[in-house]
């Protein structure tokens, strides 16, 4: 359980560092609503900025 939870909290981490290299300030935005989304079952919320992080990341 605990090794799951360490991945996953690896695994973010991991993405903000990312985003934040490549996409600034804009890319921890889009995850935060991303997060926001999923927490509050709000589907198109989560699905609109996971689509644009990944296009702005293919631009990047």
């Amino acid at each position: 359980m605990y090794r799951l939870q360490l991945i996953t909290a690896l695994v973010k981490l991991l993405m903000s560092l990312l985003a934040e290299t490549r996409l600034g300030v804009l890319g921890l935005l889009l995850l935060l609503l991303i997060g926001v989304g999923v927490r509050s079952r709000r589907e198109g919320l989560a699905v609109g900025a996971a689509v644009l992080l990944t296009a702005l990341m293919i631009q990047a």
